[in-house]
């Protein structure tokens, strides 16, 4: 069973579980602030649930891409959104700064 890191937490989850309902699941939010209540729900069309992700997860999809393309995102950052990362083994998440998490460039949000 898959094991999720994420603020200092353990979270099992099943094998291809969405890495936002799992966060969600267990009490903890990929949002930051307001963007916990403001956001497109898992249709990937927001952008707020962005996170860096290292360890085996689903590949990108054309969706994903284009959101993590268009600004304040950049898909050279190395960041995924929860809402279309599916978990395929341990990992661990990393939240950034900023209504959409996208301030790489700065500590990471504790």
């Amino acid at each position: 069973m898959p094991t999720v890191e994420f603020r200092g937490r353990t979270i099992e989850c099943e094998e291809g579980a969405t890495l936002r309902t799992v966060l969600r699941e267990a009490g903890v939010s990929p949002h930051n602030g307001s963007a916990d209540t403001i956001n497109c729900h898992g249709f990937g069309t927001c952008g707020t649930c962005a996170v860096r992700v290292e360890g085996e997860v689903s590949a990108m999809d054309g969706g994903e891409r284009r959101r993590l393309d268009f600004p304040p995102h950049d898909t050279e950052s190395g960041l995924r959104l929860a809402c279309q990362t599916q978990v395929l083994g341990d990992v661990t998440v990393t939240k950034y700064p900023g209504f959409w998490g996208q301030h790489t460039d700065h500590d990471p949000v504790e």
